[in-house]
């Protein structure tokens, strides 16, 4: 992440995720995600090997280790790579926002974020480089799971603050020379109920890359100072075709591509219907 105006040589990245969050109380445990349709699910006890595009969802509410049935702790795993300095798009790249380095639509059923191809992009040099970033590739990047657990306040919203993000110090590549291991992506895919008030308010950098529905929702891409990205559900339902009272895929797509400093916030109120991991190499 690159410095913050007026402060050079100390750079933030913070990121801010403001929803509304619990997770999984009366869904069932099949489940499967459209292109631009609610999760469905099936009967309680029923299974299911996925999503029916071919990616794994596990059941609502099962929780993952955090608990089971009606509620489970906001604790989420997703999967760290790990990147060398040298990446072309990672370390040498220092610029400001760029909205569209990714396409609005998810790809399914792999579940990853298309590169535009935009030619004026500055941050990003290919689709290959760019394809690197969420998929597991041997000798570019390692791949770690990496658990996040929310504080959950009185008021029934939960945060996760960490001032010092970095989830793979002395593994991977290693820190190469540097006090910490930079240049990272952190990828997670969480399933949640829609019941109208949600919002969401994103505060970060260097990229983040939020999918709702399948649709892009959030876009704070490139290498820059920290940056707001907030979201409001129910102005926003239309063009995500979102209803109330279904439930969704949200997609979360986070790189650390610059040092020096690592901030990592999430304030949540959103109702999570899956505590369980689901990795996606």
């Amino acid at each position: 992440m690159r410095a913050c105006s007026g402060r050079p040589g100390l750079l933030f990245g913070i990121i801010s995720f403001l929803a509304l969050v619990g997770c999984g109380s009366d869904s069932a445990d099949d489940s499967s995600v459209g292109q631009g349709a609610p999760v469905q699910t099936g009967a309680p006890g029923s299974g299911g090997p996925g999503n029916g595009n071919g990616i794994a969802i596990p059941p609502p509410g099962t929780g993952g280790g955090s608990g089971s049935g009606t509620s489970c702790k906001p604790t989420f795993t997703g999967r760290v790579r790990d990147f060398k300095a040298s990446h072309p798009d990672f370390e040498g790249v220092d610029q400001p926002h760029e909205k569209g380095i990714v396409l609005d639509q998810l790809k399914l059923p792999e579940r990853k974020p298309v590169f535009s191809g935009n030619p004026m992009l500055k941050t990003v040099h290919t689709k290959t480089d760019f394809d690197q970033w969420y998929n597991d590739t041997p000798g570019v990047n390692e791949a770690f799971e990496h658990t996040i657990t929310f504080e959950v306040a009185p008021d029934g919203s939960a945060v996760y603050d960490d001032s010092d993000f970095f989830p793979i110090d002395g593994r991977g590549f290693g820190n190469e020379g540097l006090p910490h291991n930079f240049g990272f992506t952190f990828e997670l895919h969480m399933t949640f109920r829609y019941e109208g008030g949600e919002h969401f308010n994103f505060r970060g950098d260097d990229d983040l890359y939020v999918f709702v529905n399948n649709k892009l929702a959030v876009d704070l891409g490139g290498v820059h100072a920290a940056l707001d990205g907030p979201l409001d559900l129910d102005k926003e339902a239309a063009r995500l075709g979102i209803t109330p009272g279904n439930e969704y895929p949200l997609d979360f797509f986070q790189a650390e591509r610059h040092t020096w400093a690592s901030n990592f916030r999430i304030e949540s109120t959103l109702k999570f219907t899956n505590c369980k991991p689901i990795i996606i190499p």
